[in-house]
């Protein structure tokens, strides 16, 4: 039989046409179409990399502040609460107050103290005065004691001399009432030089008393200035702007100093961002981020790149890596960035350090 006359009775094709496949126009067809697809993935991977190289984005990112931890500095009992959990505060507001008993009871004691010190400088001022008074009168009386005692040895001088040349013209008497007078005008002078010498060393002693007593007088003014420091310490106020949060304390608990009451979360926040080192070429401060926070994922937030550390995250770790020992396996780096947000106090959403963030720097 013929192999047209076997087609036209619906016989089986030969065997080689079993192997060829497909009709060669659907395969075109296959080949055009796979061509065109290939073309739009390489067009679109194309453009996909012309668009994402100018950017750099990491989700090992973080809502960042620097939170403010409040505690005591003195013990007492805690008298009012005036903060509550989550409560906006502002820089200078009382939140705590302690039973400033204690505190009163030292600052007054104190000042009666530095009270005592200055009354007894005023003493000692006086003192001095009086020793200084004292010492002049002697320097006087020594002047004195030395003119007669002077005068006296001169009286004796010529009396002797005159008793040499004429013997009958000076008794013995006269002469040795003469001697007396000289030898006692000068023990005088010099028992007057004696106590000028301790008048001045009065003087001495009076000054040293008015330096001792300044030295108490300080001593006492810095006893008082601490005991009116512990007195401030009883009202706990807020040293800036934010939010309370961590609040352990309560009316009546009995407090030590270094005891954390509470904390507060400045409104001042920021996204620290950490990128991979190899993403770093680019990166300048100023850049301009696209935020995206996982609170709220239909919401872009915006900022811009403030800073970038210059240090990856594991050389400010508690146990820095020591690659030098052991098997060393090389591990991409992470540099933290510091990362502004525009306008992060706006009241309608709650943004917290710890949030997770994803970043994405307009590198180009």
């Amino acid at each position: 039989m013929a192999p047209d006359d076997a087609d036209r009775n619906g016989s089986k094709p030969a065997s080689g046409e079993q192997k060829s496949g497909m009709d060669p126009r659907r395969r075109r067809r296959f080949i055009i179409i796979a061509a065109i697809v290939v073309v739009i993935i390489a067009i679109g991977a194309c453009v996909w990399w012309l668009i994402a190289r100018n950017y750099e984005d990491t989700d090992d990112a973080y809502i960042d502040a620097r939170i403010v931890h409040l505690s005591t500095q003195i013990e007492g009992r805690v008298l009012q609460v005036y903060a509550n959990d989550n409560m906006r505060v502002r820089k200078g507001q009382l939140l705590v107050e302690i039973d400033p008993a204690d505190a009163t009871a030292r600052y007054d004691q104190a000042r009666a103290q530095e009270a005592q010190a200055q009354a007894q400088l005023a003493q000692a001022e006086a003192q001095i005065g009086v020793s200084r008074a004292s010492y002049q009168q002697a320097l006087a009386n020594v002047t004195g004691a030395a003119a007669q005692a002077t005068n006296a040895s001169l009286d004796f001088a010529r009396y002797r001399t005159l008793k040499v040349r004429m013997p009958s013209a000076v008794a013995g008497e006269q002469l040795d009432q003469a001697h007396a007078t000289a030898v006692n005008t000068a023990a005088q002078h010099n028992a007057a030089q004696k106590q000028a010498t301790g008048a001045a060393a009065q003087v001495k002693a009076a000054e040293t008393q008015v330096q001792s007593a300044q030295a108490q007088v300080k001593t006492a003014e810095a006893q008082l200035e601490q005991a009116q420091i512990n007195l401030g310490y009883t009202h706990i106020v807020a040293p800036e702007d934010g939010t309370i949060a961590q609040l352990t304390v309560a009316v009546g608990n009995y407090v030590s100093p270094g005891t954390q009451m509470l904390a507060i979360v400045p409104f001042n926040i920021w996204v620290t961002a950490n990128f991979k080192e190899n993403q770093l070429d680019l990166m300048r401060p100023g850049q301009k981020v696209d935020i995206e926070i996982d609170a709220y994922p239909d919401v872009d937030f915006y900022g811009h790149v403030d800073s970038i550390q210059r240090g990856a995250g594991q050389a400010f770790a508690l146990l820095p890596a020591e690659n030098a020992t052991g098997n060393f396996v090389k591990v991409v780096q992470r540099v933290p960035v510091k990362i502004i947000i525009d306008r992060p106090n706006d009241r309608h959403y709650v943004l917290g350090p710890g949030m997770s963030v994803v970043p994405t720097v307009h590198v180009r």
